[in-house]
């Protein structure tokens, strides 16, 4: 058994792992095969919501890569670190892990990879975001985007949870009053809502997934396999969160913060290279 590892998982370093559509390693994390391809990354100026940032460029993806097909759980994250710095842990253990700085992200993908099931990363901002549009143009992964504050967008409601729709039962809600939504709201259990077209669930709301770029204006050009800028003092989340306006859950919507940055709606997905 491997040091730090959580004794609830029995890991078998010796076993080799058939690479296929899908995988799911042995702590119980799913991931799919991502094909290489190029996207128009970004928005077009017709798309409620954008924000300017995010002028359309296209992206070239090389490489294969496996994306997770949920967050990282608290479970998951439990296994790997021995505590649970979530503030909604009354969700439960399958509710994503959150209150994280990008930091804990690598000390987490650090003890990962030690375990020897696979190399572990962030996901790059483009890899992200190619992945959550999953062959779509749209706002969301299922079409456009109808409202822009927290009111039922039709489509993102079948996707995500956001500030529309995050009230909960449990205890330790965050007061969400403020949002149309008189009640306690927070996260809820991984891949409740439909998947996109390629799998991956809760790449709309939920929690803030942290991404490996530093944050940076985009090029005017077509590029291959962007990694962002070399700056340190701002790193990127995508996808919004349980918290966020329907505008801050599209697939191209960006927002960056400092490494050591905390908020209860920030967490992460994996992902899973092929050959490090």
């Amino acid at each position: 058994m491997t040091a730090g590892i959580n004794n609830e998982f029995k890991i078998d370093l010796k076993k080799k792992t058939h690479l296929t559509g899908t995988i799911t390693n042995r702590l119980g994390m799913t991931f799919v095969l991502i094909k290489a391809g190029r996207f128009m990354m970004g928005s077009p100026l017709s798309e409620h919501g954008r924000d300017k940032d995010e002028k359309q460029h296209e992206v070239i993806l090389t490489k294969d890569y496996y994306m997770q097909t949920t967050e990282v759980t608290q479970g998951q994250w439990k296994a790997v670190m021995g505590n649970n710095p979530s503030y909604f842990q009354n969700c439960g253990k399958n509710c994503p892990v959150e209150t994280i700085l990008w930091e804990d992200t690598q000390e987490f993908i650090k003890k990962l990879n030690q375990i020897g099931d696979g190399f572990y990363r962030l996901p790059t901002e483009a890899e992200w975001e190619y992945a959550a549009r999953a062959g779509s143009k749209s706002a969301f992964a299922n079409g456009g985007i109808n409202e822009t504050d927290c009111r039922k967008d039709s489509n993102l409601v079948k996707m995500g949870w956001y500030c529309g729709n995050s009230c909960v039962k449990y205890s330790n809600g965050y007061d969400c009053s403020w949002c149309n939504n008189p009640c306690k709201a927070g996260t809820h259990p991984v891949a409740q809502k439909l998947p996109n077209a390629w799998g991956l669930y809760d790449m709309h709301g939920n929690v803030c997934e942290w991404c490996s770029d530093s944050y940076e204006e985009y090029p005017s050009r077509k590029v291959t396999n962007p990694t962002g800028g070399l700056s340190d003092s701002a790193r990127v989340l995508r996808g919004g969160s349980w918290y966020d306006y329907v505008q801050n859950c599209r697939s191209a919507d960006r927002s960056h913060e400092g490494p050591d940055y905390i908020d209860y709606s920030n967490g992460l997905r994996l992902l899973r290279m092929l050959n490090p």
